[in-house]
């Protein structure tokens, strides 16, 4: 299964905009460090979420599901957030569901508490800024790619952002964030790998 990472809650943070020391500490006395188990669902879609994530270690899957089927929108390895932005931004009920592909070691942050730190810590207000930039940004970008690359060019996609964990992913969730057949993919993965 590969060799697991173990991303510090520090290194998580100022993987979005660089934080003080000062305030990263007030950060980390907010935070909770879980292990948790393969299959948890961290975050449930139709449902206000009071806790916002950082993935240490392991693989997570974001997913939303309709009556007849889920459908895969990302996946986040260590160092990615695990959030909702509705229930960030505007405290309503989220789209999504993310899951634990694997045992995982989180971060948890209580939203109340961070959106208190806003107020008394600029750098830490800034931090948050740019965290939510980025989280929309890659939102946008997952969209672009959705509406403007074929399955093949998003898998390349997929291949290059999670060359070490793409092993790990079931072959099911890959076909539901591409949008295809596992059958399609089983052919889109034999021609990407004769043109390596």
């Amino acid at each position: 299964m590969g060799e697991q990472i173990l991303i510090s809650l520090s290194d998580c943070l100022n993987g979005y905009h660089f934080l003080p020391t000062e305030s990263t500490a007030k950060l980390a006395q907010i935070s909770k460090k879980i292990t948790a188990k393969r299959n948890s669902l961290l975050i449930e879609q139709d449902k206000i979420q009071k806790d916002i994530y950082f993935l240490a270690s392991g693989l997570a899957r974001v997913y939303y599901e309709t009556p007849n089927r889920q459908i895969t929108l990302d996946f986040v390895s260590p160092g990615g957030t695990l959030i909702s932005m509705n229930s960030y931004v505007h405290n309503t009920p989220g789209y999504e569901n993310i899951d634990l592909l694997e045992d995982s070691v989180v971060y948890q942050i209580d939203q109340k508490q961070l959106f208190d730190l806003y107020e008394s810590d600029i750098a830490v207000a800034n931090w948050g800024r740019k965290m939510a930039e980025l989280e929309f940004i890659k939102a946008e970008q997952r969209t672009m790619s959705k509406l403007f690359n074929t399955a093949q060019e998003r898998y390349a996609e997929l291949l290059q952002k999670y060359p070490q964990y793409i092993q790990r992913i079931k072959l099911g969730y890959i076909a539901s964030y591409l949008g295809v057949s596992q059958v399609t993919l089983s052919r889109i993965r034999a021609n990407i790998h004769t043109n390596f």
